[in-house]
């Protein structure tokens, strides 16, 4: 009788994350940042079909990066989870919190599940509260933990360079054009410190944004407006039009998912 090959749990588990980390570094990176008016998301992600950021609920988004199969199941779990919540119980008990204690634990089950491989993805919940103290920003790598961040965040790709740039240049109180410029600059640096130009159509780019009037605060940053902030006069055109008060979210689309 044969001896059937034998695997410790450490070495196991270490295994499988070294997959999961290895289809996530593949993938292009995400960036999450708190500005003067709410939350900003940047993907580089040239597809206007499969988005790596999305609503989940009123004051509430979700971003990934990893294999979209898997997490556009989770996206559509949480949105579930949130709509089931808010007419049970009350709007306001649907949290980012919440949300990702439920991302955890199903993230956690698969990981530590011998009968499936893990999922190859990487998430941030975020919520937008009244005031920057209130912001919530949480990053879910593969095994399901939970990592409260602040300020700024950035998954995928070669996300220890982007998160180690935007540590030393964010700072509180930056506006909406500001924060994108450092987004882009911090998504546009490759693994041998060069910089690659990343045009408007490269970009996926969304907001929560606690001005809003709306109950729902997310919104996609498209089309004009996202071409303005680009710009090098970004700052300078948004500053303009918030002085004829114009909202500076008003020129994107309000289309959402």
């Amino acid at each position: 009788m044969t001896t059937p090959f034998y695997v410790s749990p450490q070495q196991a588990m270490a295994d499988r994350a070294e997959y999961a980390r290895k289809g996530i570094a593949r993938g292009r990176s995400v960036v999450v940042l708190q500005y003067a008016d709410g939350i900003l998301f940047v993907a580089e992600n040239p597809s206007r079909a499969l988005h790596k950021v999305s609503e989940i609920y009123d004051r509430i988004a979700f971003a990934a990066v990893g294999k979209y199969n898997e997490f556009e199941n989770l996206r559509i779990g949480g949105v579930r989870y949130a709509d089931l919540r808010g007419y049970t119980y009350d709007r306001d008990d649907v949290t980012a919190r919440g949300l990702a204690n439920v991302y955890a634990q199903t993230l956690g089950t698969i990981f530590s599940s011998a009968a499936e491989k893990p999922y190859e993805v990487e998430l941030i919940v975020a919520e937008v509260g009244d005031g920057p103290e209130d912001d919530q920003i949480y990053r879910l790598p593969h095994d399901g933990s939970i990592v409260d961040e602040h300020g700024s965040v950035a998954v995928g790709g070669n996300a220890d360079q982007i998160s180690s740039y935007l540590d030393q240049r964010h700072r509180e109180g930056l506006t909406l054009a500001e924060a994108l410029k450092l987004a882009v600059e911090s998504l546009a640096r490759d693994n041998n410190g060069g910089e690659r130009s990343l045009t408007a159509e490269q970009l996926e780019v969304a907001v929560l944004d606690r001005t809003r009037p709306q109950q729902r605060k997310f919104k996609r940053v498209l089309g004009r407006q996202l071409a303005r902030l680009l710009d090098s006069e970004g700052a300078a055109a948004e500053a303009d039009s918030a002085a004829e008060g114009e909202s500076p979210a008003e020129e994107s689309s309000d289309t959402e998912e």
